[in-house]
């Protein structure tokens, strides 16, 4: 797990074994995220999208707490992936980071609760995989306009974007935090603490150490 510029954010770069059949790569491993994070990630929630070129899914978060951690891979196609601090407070609040999740490299990226997320697919029939730390609520979650000035998101520019009603109708940065809806670094750093304070981040399982090998997979 590579640590991004976004505090509570990572990215899974694994190790893909390609032979004759195909490859076999490990696209999450508990040991290694509870070493990053300080806990591991209850799953709650699987979530599947396809989206067409163009696709842009974005900017979510909950609220906090409980929010919702999300760990993201890109299965079939392409995605920009971009995670955003949207939390009052934060030192890097407004900060956000880009990274490019395919069928090649089989990057995945961990999000902590309170940290805001968007996509946008590269490719036609992109297809994403979402695990998350608790299910979908509506009444708590929120949406910031994706293609806000303020926020200064980089999308690719020879895509036009493909947006939902509500994300169209999302609210900027500027008006959410008016309007009381984005969490607290406070709050956020709260949280996190009782969550490695719970327990141990994987019993029984050290980080690094493999739970098998690929070898005669």
């Amino acid at each position: 797990m590579r640590r991004l510029s976004v505090p509570g954010a990572w990215v899974h770069e694994p190790t893909v074994h390609p032979d004759g059949r195909g490859s076999f790569h490990e696209w999450f491993r508990a040991a290694d995220l509870g070493a990053a994070a300080g806990h591991t990630l209850g799953l709650a929630q699987a979530n599947f999208s396809s989206s067409r070129r163009g696709t842009l899914r974005g900017i979510h978060f909950a609220d906090v707490p409980p929010g919702q951690a999300k760990y993201v891979k890109c299965v079939r196609g392409a995605v920009l992936d971009v995670i955003v601090d949207v939390r009052t407070g934060s030192p890097t609040y407004k900060r956000w980071e880009a990274v490019r999740l395919d069928d090649t490299d089989h990057r995945a990226v961990y999000l902590a609760e309170g940290l805001g997320h968007g996509f946008m697919a590269l490719t036609d029939d992109a297809c994403v995989l979402y695990l998350c730390s608790e299910g979908y609520a509506p009444e708590r979650e929120h949406g910031i306009d994706p293609l806000d000035p303020g926020l200064g998101i980089e999308w690719p520019t020879d895509i036009a974007p493909l947006l939902s009603p509500k994300d169209a109708s999302a609210p900027k940065l500027a008006e959410a935090e008016e309007r009381g809806l984005l969490p607290s670094y406070a709050a956020c750093e709260a949280y996190y603490a009782r969550l490695r304070a719970d327990g141990p981040a994987v019993p029984g399982v050290r980080a690094g150490e493999p739970s098998f090998s690929p070898a005669g997979r």
